[in-house]
C-alpha cells in the first residue's frame, strides 16, 4: 500500500458481429480498475459510428445502466482506465481520445509516458496542432494522425510512428474497420490477448480482464509488436521488435497488477511471494507473527512465512470501498484516508512481535501511519519488510516519482528510516535478487531503473508530472 500512482488500464474487444461490446468493456475495466482510479471511458463503434462516454471517476461513477445502454452495440470498443503520470486529473485528459482526420476517425488508449513527449509537442505546435488536453497521449495521436495522411493504412501509419515514439507505451486504438494493440519496443507496459468463445478477440492490460469476460489468453504482444484485428483475421507486424533489450517494469510483478494475473507467463502471486522469500533470507528476525499490508503486500507475507516458519496472520481489515490511498489529493487528505481504509485485527498483533510487510517505502509517510496503528494495536516490535529495493530514482516511465528529494531512501539511511517511520528495524529486498522474481538472469528482461538509476532510454528533458500545464501557464 505504498504512495505511488499507479498505471492505466487498458481494454478493447473486436467482434466481426454486432454485439454488446459496451457491456463487456465495462466489466474490463472493473477488472483493471486497480490500474486507474482518476478517469475512464468508452468509445463503442458500430460500423464506423463512434460513440463515446469517458468523464473523471472510479468506473461505477462515470458509468450505470443507462449511459452503457446509449453507448449502443457495435463491432468494436475501446475502454481505459486512468491515472495519470503527465496531465492533470480533468476531463479533457480522459480516454479513450477520439481524433478526426483527413482519412476518418481514431479513438486511441495509452498506458505508459513518452521521455520526448515534450519535445514533440513544441514541434507539433510550431506545426499548427491545437491541444486539447495536458497529456502525452493526445501527442501520440498526432503523431499517428500526420503519417495516416501519407500512408496506405492505419497500421503503416503506426509502425512508422513508432520511430517517432520514445519511453513506454502500449496503446489500443481503434478505427473505422480495425482495431490495433501495440506495445513500444522496449516492453514496458504489459499488453496480451485473447478470444471468447463467441470469436470475439479481447485485448487488456492484465489477464484478469480476460478471465472477467470469459476469455481465453491467446499470448502477450512482443516488445515492439503491432497486432491488427480485423474481418480478415489477426496479423501481426513485428517491424519494431528486436530492436531494444525487453525492459519490462519489474514493479508491476511487485505493485501494479494484481496478484490473480500472470504477466509474460509469470504469475504475479507467485512473483511477490518469491520477492518475501527472498526478504525472510535476506533479513531473518525473530517474531511470533507475520502480516501483510492490503493488497499487494500479502502476498509477498505468505512467503516470508513460508520461508521464515514464523506463522502468518490476518493483520487488516480492509474497507473495499474505499480507493487506494494516493487518490486523496494533498498529503494531509492521504494520512486520514490510510485510517479509514484499514483496521488492524488486534487478536493478531497484540503482545507480539510482527513482521510486517509493504510492497515498497516510497516516501515513509503512509507506511509510519500504518505502524502507528499495529502499534496502538498491542504490538511489542515491528520489524517492517519492503518487498522492494529502496527508491534511489525517479522514474520516467509511468510512475509518478518524478523527483529524489521526495524519496526517503536517498534522504537516510534504513536505520535513520526505521526510527523514523517508528518500525524496529527495515529491510528491503537486495536489488540483486530481483531477477528471483521472474525466474530470469540478473538484470535480463526487465527495467530496475528507479531503484538502480540504469534507464534504457535517454532522459527526459523535463521531469514535471505536469508539465504540459507548466507550459501553458508560462505562455500568459
Amino acid at each position: 500500500m505504498s504512495n505511488l500512482r499507479e498505471e492505466c488500464g487498458l481494454f478493447g474487444i473486436f467482434s466481426n458481429e454486432t454485439v454488446d461490446v459496451a457491456h463487456t468493456t465495462y466489466y474490463g475495466l472493473f477488472a483493471l480498475q486497480h490500474r486507474g482510479q482518476e478517469n475512464c471511458g468508452i468509445v463503442v463503434n458500430d460500423d464506423g459510428i463512434f460513440t463515446s462516454r469517458k468523464d473523471v471517476g472510479l468506473v461505477e461513477d462515470v458509468f450505470d445502466a443507462r449511459s452503457l445502454n446509449d453507448l449502443g452495440m457495435g463491432n468494436m470498443a475501446v475502454g481505459h482506465v486512468r491515472y495519470g503520470t503527465t496531465g492533470t486529473s480533468t476531463r479533457a485528459n480522459s480516454q479513450p481520445m477520439v481524433v478526426n482526420h483527413h482519412k476518418g476517425r481514431m479513438a486511441i488508449a495509452h498506458n505508459g509516458n513518452l521521455v520526448n513527449a515534450y519535445e514533440l509537442r513544441q514541434e507539433l505546435e510550431l506545426e499548427g496542432s491545437i491541444f486539447h488536453s495536458t497529456n502525452d497521449t493526445e501527442v501520440i495521436a498526432y503523431i499517428i494522425t500526420k503519417e495516416r495522411i501519407k500512408s496506405g493504412s492505419i497500421e503503416e501509419a503506426v509502425e512508422k510512428s513508432m520511430d517517432r515514439l520514445d519511453g513506454a507505451y502500449s496503446l489500443v486504438i481503434m478505427s473505422p474497420s480495425k482495431m490495433i494493440a501495440v506495445r513500444d519496443k522496449y516492453g514496458f507496459r504489459p499488453l496480451l490477448y485473447g478470444q471468447r468463445d463467441d470469436g470475439a478477440y479481447i485485448v487488456a492490460s492484465e489477464t484478469c480482464a480476460l478471465d472477467a469476460v470469459n476469455a481465453k489468453y491467446i499470448r502477450d504482444l512482443k516488445p515492439g509488436e503491432i497486432v491488427v484485428f480485423s474481418k480478415n483475421g489477426v496479423t501481426s507486424i513485428e517491424t519494431n521488435c528486436n530492436k531494444a533489450p525487453h525492459k519490462i517494469c519489474i514493479f508491476e510483478y511487485l505493485y501494479f497488477a494484481r496478484p490473480d494475473s500472470d504477466i509474460e507467463g509469470v504469475s504475479v502471486h507467485e512473483a511477490r511471494m518469491r520477492a518475501g522469500a527472498c526478504l525472510a533470507m535476506e533479513h531473518p528476525v525473530h517474531a511470533d507473527v507475520v502480516i501483510g499490508v492490503p493488497d499487494s503486500g500479502i502476498s509477498a507475507a505468505i512467503g516470508y512465512a513460508q520461508q521464515s516458519g514464523i506463522p502468518y496472520g490476518i493483520g487488516f481489515i480492509k474497507n473495499k470501498y474505499i480507493g487506494r490511498t494516493f487518490i486523496a489529493p494533498g498529503q494531509s487528505n492521504r494520512e486520514d484516508k490510510v485510517m479509514i481504509k484499514l483496521n488492524v485485527l488486534r487478536e493478531t498483533v497484540n503482545g507480539k512481535r510482527v513482521v510486517l510487510v509493504d510492497d515498497s517505502i516510497v516516501r515513509g509517510t503512509t507506511i509510519a501511519r500504518i505502524i502507528k496503528l499495529v502499534r496502538d494495536a498491542g504490538a511489542k516490535e515491528i520489524h517492517v519488510m519492503s518487498s522492494a529495493p529502496p527508491f534511489m530514482n525517479p522514474c520516467y516511465y509511468g510512475t509518478d516519482i518524478d523527483s529524489r528529494d521526495k524519496l526517503i531512501a536517498c534522504k537516510m539511511s534504513t536505520e535513520e528510516i526505521a526510527k523514523h517511520v517508528g518500525a524496529d528495524s527495515v529491510g528491503y529486498l537486495d536489488i540483486d535478487h530481483l531477477h528471483m522474481l521472474l525466474g530470469t538472469k540478473k538484470d535480463e528482461g526487465y527495467c530496475h531503473a528507479c531503484f538502480s538509476g540504469e534507464y534504457p532510454t535517454k532522459e527526459p528533458i523535463t521531469t514535471v508530472l505536469d508539465k504540459f500545464e507548466h507550459k501553458i501557464s508560462e505562455k500568459k
